[in-house]
């Protein structure tokens, strides 16, 4: 608890134990009304002030002024004790609400630890401490045992043990080297390490993530601007509604207006919209953060009411469902040795940092002349064009030769296949293999568990490859050989039969994250596109978390429908109530500060990591009409 909170506990509890030993011990009227009128004075004082400067301030319909005039009409009435009590349960309520709130923004701040503030940077052989903005790109830090990373780059120096689980989510530490990859935010374990920075803070993972973290609560849902608009209308007209409650019985019918007051002052304590306005972006929050501890990072709540109505997801192929880690299973070569056609394949793909790329120039194995190389071109979605020793390349797919009027006298034998031409002619083709991840299969059957209708797989590698991988991790339709636009232009054609996700690398599918309804960006550590594209950004590349999201916003809005259905059928049942002459100020407060409770308690679950909950917790949910309609006869 904050300093604030305890302070407004010990006020709650001094007035609860004012009012319990007035009600209980004191005889006398007057000694009883001075205890009572001092427990709401000592909890109600601040609320009366902040309301006051509310209607100075011409913000006439709030919470506070509802229950401002609310205990006060109830001490007009000489319902002291009425009026003390719902003052101390509105404060508890509150103070239950700042509890709440400040441990969902607790998950969230966790993230905010991520980054450092010193570094040690190497310059001119000597070891100064800089804060990570003042660190150009290309020096060298040095980061000890037990030290975050501040920027991202490539080790230099050393091997350790890194602890990702800030970023992933992941339990078990990366063992790293020198020519691997750190991100900033990775925590050191075991050995001192030298890294090459590769980017200025402004550029690193902990800065895109703060960013995406920071800006997260500007994205309201749907359900969240519903409220915010009917809390708008609803309090200025419950406030009238009570106000007429009070006077038209007396000015038209002839009856006493201490009653109707009475009655009104009831109907009006129950109008507060509290448990609406906490509770709605409580759950959103909540879920934000619960998902951001599993590295998962979701940029607002409009996304995770979307996500809830999914019943299409699109997933890419290479890098997403498969490992990304291609090896060479067959070289065919064509009037050329195989050791020829490996080395021009390789040279050719040496600029190129896509998987299959980096896969055969691994196969190569010996160094490479950049020299040799001139005329590199990147044909978008087909493959590579290059002058080798004053020769033409062409490395890619089937289409990139017959577009070039180069005639192929052969067929791979299925797979992903880098076909080859040189000096104008077909010499061959290197056919690769990527094998699907060792929980696709089961990752895409949660997806089904948790509602999803039509799993569809993307890939611009050819059939057979495709069809494989879809058939083994359980694709419901597998489209292949697809340019990006081609890509966009399936997804949109599922857009028209609903709602659909899709799941990238967040660089090659930037343009589908980009006009999907929602853009998972899969496994995309340091990437830019990932976190400017994709709606969703998964640090790890664990497809399970899809299915996690999935179900996650799907609690969530079950949890928000919840709190709305309760909070609004208790409010205007007791409301009615109160006209019909049932003016019981307890009842008035169960319907204000107990739903309010109990929708908060309820949004809590939103926080709670994969385990039973409270036995009360679970409870919860079925807080419905016929529980509230109990309740509310023991009041009544």
């Amino acid at each position: 608890m904050t300093r604030r909170q305890r302070k407004n506990l010990y006020k709650i509890l001094l007035s609860v134990a004012v009012i319990l030993v007035s009600v209980i011990f004191v005889k006398n009227e007057y000694v009883k009304t001075l205890l009572l009128c001092s427990a709401y004075a000592v909890v109600g004082l601040d609320v009366l002030c902040s309301a006051l400067r509310k209607i100075f301030s011409r913000q006439l319909f709030d919470e506070e002024i509802l229950m401002s005039v609310a205990t006060v009409g109830a001490l007009v009435l000489h319902e002291f004790s009425e009026a003390a009590m719902v003052m101390t349960l509105y404060q508890l309520g509150e103070l239950f609400q700042s509890v709440a709130v400040g441990k969902s923004r607790n998950s969230i701040k966790e993230l905010m630890k991520l980054k450092v503030d010193f570094a040690t940077v190497i310059r001119d052989g000597k070891e100064i401490k800089v804060i990570p903005e003042g660190i150009s790109k290309g020096e060298t830090i040095l980061v000890i045992p037990g030290e975050k990373v501040a920027l991202d780059g490539i080790i230099e120096e050393g091997e350790s043990s890194f602890d990702t689980s800030s970023l992933t989510g992941e339990s078990v530490p990366r063992e790293l080297k020198a020519g691997d990859h750190v991100f900033s935010g990775m925590i050191n374990i075991q050995s001192p390490v030298k890294i090459k920075t590769e980017s200025v803070y402004t550029e690193s993972t902990v800065a895109k993530i703060l960013n995406l973290v920071e800006t997260s609560s500007f994205y309201k849902s749907q359900s969240e601007k519903f409220i915010t608009k009917f809390s708008r209308k609803y309090t200025p007209c419950v406030f009238f509604a009570a106000l007429a409650t009070a006077i038209i019985p007396t000015l038209l019918f002839g009856q006493s207006f201490l009653i109707w007051l009475r009655r009104a002052l009831v109907f009006l304590i129950v109008s507060c919209p509290c448990a609406l306005v906490i509770s709605v972006p409580l759950s959103f929050f909540g879920a934000i953060g619960a998902a951001s501890k599993q590295g998962v990072l979701i940029k607002g709540s409009e996304y995770i009411e979307t996500l809830s109505k999914v019943s299409i997801v699109a997933f890419d192929k290479t890098g997403t469902v498969t490992k990304g880690e291609f090896s060479v299973s067959k070289i065919s070569a064509l009037d050329v040795n195989e050791e020829k056609l490996l080395e021009i394949t390789a040279y050719a793909e040496s600029f190129s940092n896509h998987p299959i790329a980096l896969s055969i120039i691994k196969e190569y194995g010996k160094e490479i002349q950049k020299e040799r190389i001139k005329n590199v071109v990147t044909i978008h979605g087909k493959g590579i064009s290059a002058e080798i020793d004053g020769k033409k390349v062409l490395a890619g797919s089937r289409q990139l030769l017959i577009d070039n009027e180069i005639h192929i006298p052969y067929n791979d034998d299925g797979g992903t296949c880098v076909y080859v031409a040189y000096d104008n002619s077909a010499v061959g083709f290197i056919l690769l293999e990527d094998k699907a991840k060792k929980n696709a299969a089961k990752s895409l059957q949660a997806l089904k568990q948790s509602g999803i209708k039509h799993i569809v797989m993307l890939t611009g590698d050819n059939e057979n490859s495709a069809q494989k991988v879809g058939k083994e991790v359980g694709a419901d339709e597998v489209y292949s050989g697809l340019l990006p636009q081609d890509k966009v232009e399936k997804v949109l054609q599922m857009k028209e039969k609903g709602v659909t996700a899709f799941v990238g690398d967040g660089i090659n599918d930037a343009p589908v994250l980009s006009c999907v309804d929602v853009g998972f960006a899969m496994g995309a550590l340091g990437s830019d596109a990932a976190v400017e594209a994709a709606d969703i950004v998964i640090m790890n590349d664990d497809l399970s978390a899809v299915a996690d999201a999935v179900t996650l916003s799907k609690k969530t809005m079950k949890i928000v429908r919840q709190n709305i259905a309760l909070s609004l059928g208790v409010k205007f049942g007791v409301m009615i109530l109160s006209i019909l002459g049932f003016d019981n100020m307890y009842a008035a407060i169960f319907a204000d500060v107990g739903v309010m409770i109990i929708a908060v308690l309820n949004s809590m679950r939103m926080m709670k990591k994969k385990r039973a909950a409270s036995p009360f917790v679970a409870l919860l949910p079925s807080a419905n009409t016929v529980s509230c309609v109990l309740i509310l006869r023991k009041f009544l």
